[in-house]
């Protein structure tokens, strides 16, 4: 009876798939009762090797990987998909997978402005089922549509971003086609701010497979999460059913850096990752995209400056919170934060950053400098290892845990699954998102 018990109140709890709770009656026969039954058994793993990782308290259940990339900074994520392009070839090197992608290495990534629309083109489904992008078409991707996206005023700053508006919607629209938030690979948030409810709003996977009025197109997610701060950049857009309608502006305005948003929302999503109860059962990565363009006119004479100049200071603020909360894991490598350091000298207006070897001089440049850490009380703390290195060594982190879920008996991470695995048809495919409960 104490069996039965404890699966009905972990059904009721988490609303697991039947394969788990098979997982769960399985866990409780073997070490309650002693029963085994050999048809039963996941991937034949060895019981003395459970039972003794169960002893030396191991986890069993695994981490959750999450990826944050910012929005903003004058390369125009540039310099966030440089970072990815590099984690990407050391995943590629360290598994001895050529095929490697980002997205088999993550279940959650958030994404904001430029970095939302990295999240869709990494994450979303191409014609033959796996990824659309890999890093290095997608850092050339941001490289070549650039001023398709980023419209400068004569001040030079951003605004005005879809201004002609049907050039960006033409290279969105050949991109991801018709897909909406329901034909994903993996997790996705984007957020966006609506002015029609004065709130953030975080486009969601899982929000759009449980309610039809939640599902948008991907190209209108990434429209939303760039809109401009300016008086023309709003952007109205309606769920694929008509029945939601939001104004958004950019995703910067609503949280420049997502990371404690993802963070927040698999601590609190029982649903998808139901033994995930702290920090410590987390691997993030969280990318910065530099800093914004100080030092090019008067900052004061531009609301969209100031906007700016907020964002990066909230997206500090969030680092610094998030490694506060990591702060006990000592000796660990389960945060991480990139982020160029001082490098506003070689930081022009965007207007001036055409040329692409510049560009990736610059990303090359940041990459090579000294990873910085914030520490409680302190500020940030300059370490040894430089943000290649740094990437370096968590890319083996997420190896392990990949490696590890091979042989695992419980499932760490149980997303939503689709009526349909294959792509709606598009020139390409689809981004995907997850849920998000605030």
């Amino acid at each position: 009876m104490a069996a039965v018990s404890a699966l009905s109140m972990l059904q009721s709890d988490y609303e697991l798939d039947k394969l788990t709770s098979e997982i769960f009656s399985i866990l409780e026969n073997k070490f309650l009762f002693g029963y085994v039954d050999s048809k039963l058994r996941v991937n034949q793993i060895d019981d003395t090797v459970l039972v003794e990782e169960m002893k030396s308290d191991k986890r069993v259940t695994g981490k959750v990987r999450i990826l944050s990339i910012d929005g903003g900074g004058a390369t125009d994520g540039v310099l966030a998909a440089s970072s990815l392009a590099h984690l990407e070839a050391c995943l590629r090197r360290k598994s001895g997978n050529p095929n490697a992608r980002i997205a088999d290495f993550f279940d959650v990534v958030a994404g904001s402005g430029v970095g939302g629309v990295l999240a869709a083109l990494l994450f979303s489904r191409g014609k033959d089922g796996g990824p659309m992008f890999t890093a290095e078409e997608a850092l050339r991707f941001m490289i070549e549509n650039k001023r398709r996206f980023f419209r400068s005023s004569p001040t030079g700053m951003l605004r005005r971003m879809f201004r002609p508006a049907k050039r960006s919607d033409r290279v969105l629209k050949s991109v991801f086609g018709e897909c909406t938030l329901k034909d994903t690979l993996k997790a996705v948030l984007i957020p966006c701010y609506d002015l029609k409810t004065r709130a953030p709003f975080v486009f969601s996977r899982a929000d759009a497979l449980e309610i039809d009025g939640y599902d948008f197109k991907v190209r209108d997610v990434c429209k939303a999460t760039l809109a401009d701060t300016g008086v023309v950049g709003a952007v109205d857009m309606r769920s694929v059913d008509q029945r939601t309608k939001i104004v958004a502006i950019g995703g910067g305005v609503a949280m420049n850096n997502p990371t404690a948003a993802a963070i927040t929302h698999v601590l609190n999503n029982k649903q998808e990752f139901p033994f995930c109860n702290g920090v410590e059962d987390l691997l993030v990565v969280s990318l910065g995209n530099g800093e914004s363009e100080f030092g090019t006119g008067d900052l004061t004479s531009s609301p969209g400056a100031l906007v700016k100049i907020a964002g990066d200071g909230a997206s500090d603020m969030v680092d610094q919170a998030v490694a506060m909360a990591f702060a006990q894991s000592v000796g660990t490598n389960n945060y991480v934060r990139i982020q160029a350091n001082g490098m506003e000298g070689h930081l022009k207006k965007r207007s001036e950053l055409n040329n692409t070897s510049e560009i990736l001089i610059i990303a090359e440049k940041m990459l090579a400098q000294k990873n910085v850490k914030s520490v409680l009380f302190q500020g940030k703390k300059l370490l040894e290892n430089t943000n290649a290195e740094k990437l370096e060594m968590f890319a083996g982190d997420l190896i392990k845990e990949k490696e590890r879920r091979k042989t695992s008996i419980l499932p760490t991470v149980i997303l939503k699954q689709t009526s349909s695995s294959s792509p709606r048809t598009s020139s390409a495919t689809t981004l995907s998102t997850l849920s998000s409960f605030y």
